[in-house]
């Protein structure tokens, strides 16, 4: 058995919702029976092909419309490389504006997701050109050492970050490169979302730093959701939904080998996968 049918093996019906649209939507709503929101993810980046970017799309209008009309407590999740980052600034920028504008219609939170290094600027300039028409919020990865001074000047315009720790690499000079190195600074940049920041969401499965947002918002009182990954500790999220909000990242599509990889490369993610195979989900 060669990798790519093991990771296929570990990953089918675990971590990924499925190949099609009604397993992601299934998925979904196993979740909100337990008290969750779910943040559904058509997998996919750096698309060239322009075609395959008008597919995307079309894929995505297709969630949003589910979203409303089977009532699933659900966002999206788009990463730029999708909506054509790949081919020029402006057609990313284009078709994020047409995204928006279907899934304000249809009251459909967008997350906009970030990819590597390379793309931040146009990433960031992105969600600027509409974060102030809503219903839309940014990725923003610990792992990289200038995340702080962007999120300084995200806070300016009332962002809504999903902070995460990040998956993908950089070279040294502007990355921190160790689990430990990572985490502390994802417990910096945590800090100054309770500071600057009215409405947020923690994409950690670090129960330490759950227990530590918790006691912060004991103090700042902030809109605060705690966001997992499908398959890895949904057990304890299923728990922490009952008194916090809870989101879910529900990944679908035929392209999940690449998110596979990067997900077992991510520092300290090895061992959540590894221990999540013999943990009861809750879903």
């Amino acid at each position: 058995m060669d990798m790519g049918d093991i990771l296929e093996h570990i990953f089918a019906g675990r971590w990924i919702a499925g190949t099609k649209l009604n397993d992601a939507i299934k998925s979904a709503q196993q979740f909100n029976a337990q008290g969750m929101k779910a943040i559904i993810n058509y997998l996919g980046e750096e698309i060239s092909d322009q075609h395959q970017v008008d597919q995307t799309m079309d894929m995505y209008v297709r969630v949003i419309r589910y979203i409303k009309n089977y009532n699933i407590k659900a966002d999206i999740s788009v990463k730029p490389t999708q909506l054509g980052l790949s081919i020029t600034e402006a057609e990313a920028l284009s078709n994020y504006s047409k995204l928006l504008k279907e899934a304000r219609s249809s009251s459909v939170f967008v997350w906009l997701d970030m990819e590597g290094e390379h793309t931040v600027d146009s990433t960031i300039k992105m969600y600027l050109s509409e974060v102030q028409g809503g219903l839309t919020g940014i990725c923003m990865q610990a792992y990289l050492k200038r995340t702080e001074s962007d999120m300084q000047k995200l806070a300016k315009y009332g962002a809504i970050i999903r902070l995460v720790k990040g998956a993908y690499s950089a070279s040294k000079s502007k990355s921190f490169t160790s689990h430990s190195e990572v985490t502390k600074n994802y417990a910096k940049l945590m800090q100054m979302e309770f500071e600057q920041f009215t409405e947020f969401t923690l994409a950690t499965h670090d129960i330490e730093m759950i227990r530590k947002a918790q006691k912060l918002n004991e103090t700042y009182k902030r809109k605060l959701t705690f966001a997992m990954l499908k398959g890895i500790r949904n057990g304890f999220a299923k728990e922490l939904a009952r008194d916090n909000r809870v989101s879910i990242y529900v990944p679908f599509g035929e392209q999940w080998v690449s998110y596979s990889y990067r997900r077992l490369k991510e520092a300290g993610h090895i061992k959540l996968v590894l221990k999540s195979l013999f943990e009861n989900q809750g879903v």
